[in-house]
Formats: C-alpha cells, sequence, structure tokens
C-alpha cells in the first residue's frame, strides 16, 4: 500500500498501526490488533478485517479458523494518522478466549464481557492443554482466528 491508496497520510515509521475493532453497530469496543500496510491492502481489497501478527510477523485474517470473521463497514484513521478505527460487523465472538470482546475483564479480575462460544470446541484442545492448529499463539496478538 502506498501513500497515493489513501487520502490521508499514516505513519508507518514505527511499523504496524494499533488498529481498534469496534462494533459498527453498538459502539462496543471489541479488540485491539496491528495492521501494516498488507493488512490494511487486504482489508480494504476483501472486506474482511485482517491484521500483522507482531509475534509471528504475518499476516492473519481474523476469523480465519473460527469462522468469527470482521465484515469492515468503514475504516478511520486518528488525527495523528498512527493508529485505525475499524467499524466492524462481528460474526460470532472476537476473543480467541470465547468473549464477545477481548475487553471482558476489569482491572481488579471481575468478569464483565459475555462468553458467546466455548474456544476448546472451537479450536480444539491438545493433551498438554494448548490449542491446536493456527490458533496456538501467544502474545499482544491474540484473537479470534
Amino acid at each position: 500500500m502506498t501513500e497515493a491508496d489513501t487520502a490521508v497520510a499514516l505513519d508507518w515509521s514505527d511499523g504496524p498501526l494499533p488498529a481498534v475493532a469496534q462494533d459498527a453497530e453498538t459502539g462496543a469496543v471489541l479488540m485491539l490488533a496491528y495492521a501494516s500496510r498488507e493488512a490494511l491492502a487486504q482489508t480494504r481489497e476483501t472486506g474482511l478485517a485482517h491484521y500483522h501478527s507482531r509475534s509471528r510477523g504475518e499476516l492473519w485474517q481474523k476469523g480465519e479458523e473460527s469462522g468469527h470473521v470482521q465484515r469492515v463497514a468503514e475504516v478511520r484513521v486518528d488525527c495523528d494518522g498512527d493508529a485505525l478505527l475499524y467499524l466492524v460487523e462481528q460474526e460470532g465472538g472476537a476473543c480467541h478466549t470465547g468473549h464477545e470482546s477481548c475487553f471482558y475483564r476489569t482491572l481488579d479480575g471481575s468478569t464483565v464481557g459475555e462468553r458467546v462460544f466455548d474456544p476448546d470446541a472451537v479450536y480444539g484442545e491438545t493433551p498438554d492443554g494448548g490449542r491446536s492448529g493456527r490458533g496456538t499463539r501467544s502474545g499482544r496478538d491474540r484473537g479470534s482466528r
């Protein structure tokens, strides 16, 4: 993606941009991930949310494993051009834990969000308790793949 592809300048100097996914209808914040130039280009081309995995260094489509895709209604840019807001129609839960939003806990540990699917049923579980397949992810870029 080149600067000519957008009407506003984006600041890629620190690498992939933070991308907040927000429910286009309710305004609920669903998740935070990162978008590279390639992820943003794929998002615009397909209408489905794509992100950059910082831990694996690769492009991924939201819901590619779980089926819980995000259909992107609009992409907004913050005032500094260094963060994105994806306004989405979320299918299923946004969080790999089975919750509707990745922001389902308070700082004191209370659960305030709804669990909308069973992650073991969606991703499967290995004998050591880990997730199977490409759903095996650690770090800050987890999501409902």
